[in-house]
């Protein structure tokens, strides 16, 4: 499924698992940041897929060689506030409809995820990062506001001191870090990320169907309910607007010159 621009998500079986499927974010350009309507096609093939009673698991990952730098900020630039409310409204979406998938998710993360992109490896299941990779929410700078329902996923994977000082000082951690505070299940060599990420999927989906989605319900009833509240709890708005209007224009402004230079 394509979105607008560069970006697309796709979703194709996996070469070696039967019943597991590949969701691969992006098409490699612009570090994977996906746009409003990406982020929506992305919610509506989780939606598919969960009705999908032969599905066993799925590997989310990004196209060339990263995961996601989270939104494409491109569209926010003439932007009004309704208008970026309704873009972090779609990301919300697809984030919710990869956590209520009944099946195991596996984040395989290489680059960077950073903003949306550690957002949505956080809701994925399990993460496996490559060693180089790097995971954070950086928004602060921007003046996005973060939601009750972004520092959940944090704070339930990370507790809520290691949360706050990760959105306080927005800094993004190394794939060995990540592990060490809870974010990552594991840090491995890039050469070996697929082959570690197919090995665990596989440990995973040998198991019957019925098991693994009992499993995964048992868990969720406690992180769903907290993320719930979270969701309740976040109807204001997504950014402080004036110093979002700023801060994005500069940061555009700096990435295309270093792509000049």
């Amino acid at each position: 499924m394509t979105g607008p621009g560069d970006h697309s998500v796709e979703v194709a079986p996996h070469a070696d698992l039967p019943g597991v499927v590949d969701l691969v974010i992006g098409s490699g350009s612009r570090r994977n940041a996906l746009s409003g309507d990406d982020w929506t096609d992305l919610a509506a093939e989780c939606v598919r897929l969960g009705t999908d009673e032969s599905l066993r698991a799925v590997i989310v990952r990004g196209a060339g060689g990263t995961f996601s730098a989270g939104s494409d900020m491109r569209e926010w630039v003439r932007a009004e506030p309704a208008d970026v409310d309704d873009s972090f409204a779609r990301m919300e979406a697809a984030f919710t409809a990869i956590e209520r998938l009944p099946v195991p998710v596996v984040a395989q993360v290489d680059g960077a995820a950073a903003g949306a992109g550690c957002q949505l490896a956080l809701a994925c299941d399990l993460r496996v990062l490559g060693e180089t990779a790097r995971i954070g929410m950086p928004i602060a700078r921007l003046g996005i506001l973060a939601s009750p329902a972004f520092a959940a996923r944090i704070s339930l994977l990370t507790g809520p001191a290691v949360a706050r000082e990760l959105l306080y000082t927005g800094r993004l951690v190394t794939a060995e870090q990540a592990v060490r505070l809870g974010l990552a299940n594991r840090a491995v060599p890039e050469d070996i990320l697929n082959e570690t990420t197919t090995a665990l999927v596989r440990s995973i989906v040998r198991h019957p169907p019925a098991a693994l989605r009992a499993a995964k319900h048992a868990v969720s009833v406690g992180t769903d309910a907290a993320l719930d509240t979270a969701r309740a709890a976040g109807a204001g708005p997504a950014v402080d607007f004036p110093d979002f209007r700023r801060a994005i224009t500069a940061f555009l402004d700096r990435d295309q010159e270093n792509r000049r230079g």
